[in-house]
């Protein structure tokens, strides 16, 4: 299987692959260093400790899980990273004081969001997702809790001109009721933006075993998916209380507008057949 790759893949990599086996403090760092991953470069561990509120032996104990024999060495790894012009390691920890409009100041988070997560994006990429989305015999979608609108959004979108496009599981159906029968030449879109249910393990795992092809769409903060086909990480940092989910949308959008462009004549075929029927039954 494949997936995507950021310029950041040695040391974000490390971090997410040891996200679901952390402490409390660990994981308050891990967040840390997943949203503002160029920090590293420029602070002591004493500081960065401080800034992340954690202490002095939790930075260094992590630092060695992560694989690095000291602090200079995660340092020298991620200022090579930062210099490459990777858009991951150029957000950085705004502690200026003073009254800041809540307008700018969301607006400033949604550009720096949309920024980092299209920056990982090829159209290599993108079009290997789109031919495997208008070639499968079904499309399904998954996504519980915050991740159920995006799922409702890009089905909606996709249905338009691709005939088979489900979101699972509606009211009163099971997972397995739509996963029986699935096969590889089907493909699987999967919401992981945190936090989700404990489904979404099982899902996956049945899934793989398929061999259909899976698009996995998370946030930075979530474990990456040893079974998925594509991943992509949506950075999703907010200025408050609620994660910005920006960049999840602009995604939706980008791979709903590529697959109604890749569905080509049969697509059209489709949409104008919807849209007469609009008109017969008076809908709209």
């Amino acid at each position: 299987m494949t997936s995507s790759k950021t310029s950041a893949n040695s040391f974000v990599r490390r971090v997410r692959s040891q996200l679901e086996s952390l402490s409390a403090a660990e994981r308050r760092l891990a967040d840390f260093m997943l949203e503002f991953p160029g920090e590293l470069a420029s602070y002591a561990a004493s500081e960065l400790a401080a800034l992340a509120g954690v202490s002095n032996a939790t930075v260094s104990r992590f630092i060695r899980r992560l694989g690095y024999a000291s602090y200079e060495e995660a340092k020298r790894d991620v200022r090579r990273e930062k210099e490459s012009g990777s858009p991951l390691f150029q957000a950085v920890k705004n502690d200026a004081g003073g009254q800041v409009s809540l307008i700018a100041t969301h607006l400033e988070q949604s550009q720096s969001n949309l920024a980092r997560t299209f920056g990982q994006l090829s159209d290599e990429q993108m079009q290997d997702i789109v031919t495997a989305l208008v070639e499968a015999p079904r499309v399904l979608i998954f996504g519980t809790r915050g991740s159920h609108g995006f799922v409702r959004y890009l089905r909606w979108q996709m249905l338009r001109v691709l005939p088979s496009v489900v979101a699972m599981p509606e009211a009163g159906e099971s997972l397995a009721e739509h996963l029986a029968g699935l096969t590889p030449q089907d493909c699987l879109v999967v919401f992981g933006i945190r936090r989700q249910t404990r489904q979404i393990s099982g899902l996956l795992e049945v899934a793989s075993k398929s061999g259909c092809k899976i698009l996995f769409i998370c946030d930075a903060m979530s474990p990456d998916r040893s079974e998925a086909t594509w991943s992509i990480q949506c950075q999703c940092a907010g200025p408050g209380l609620l994660d910005n989910h920006v960049s999840v949308m602009a995604l939706c959008d980008l791979v709903a507008s590529m697959v109604m462009e890749g569905a080509g004549a049969a697509g059209r075929k489709r949409l104008a057949s919807i849209e007469l029927l609009h008109e017969d039954l008076e809908e709209l």
